[in-house]
């Protein structure tokens, strides 16, 4: 775990919890968002179309997960970490446009 903070720049443990309960948050968010998401637009799960249908979800969960980690980053008082690990998560993606733009509230 010491390296875990250290590679982060993690400083207390309390820092680390807040962390992984970000963490926690969004991703049970993002899944939860995602699918009223879709059945709005008309696309529910059906035996004919399950495979479109989660690649659709998981298209919408990719979209939404960087901006709901910035949000809930945001609440906790973690912004700044989340918004240097979206910047990474973007160029990773290749998504540079987007980690441009980002790069520009670091300062």
């Amino acid at each position: 775990m010491k390296n875990f903070k250290q590679r982060y720049n993690i400083t207390s443990n309390g820092q680390l919890f807040v962390i992984l309960t970000v963490f926690a948050i969004t991703g049970s968010s993002a899944a939860l968002v995602a699918k009223p998401i879709l059945n709005f637009c008309g696309i529910y799960k059906m035996p004919t179309t399950t495979a479109v249908y989660y690649l659709l979800y998981s298209g919408i969960i990719f979209i939404i997960y960087p901006l709901h980690l910035l949000f809930f980053g945001r609440i906790f008082g973690q912004f700044h970490f989340f918004l240097n690990f979206t910047i990474k998560l973007l160029r990773t993606f290749r998504l540079a446009v987007f980690a441009n733009f980002l790069q520009k509230f670091t300062k």
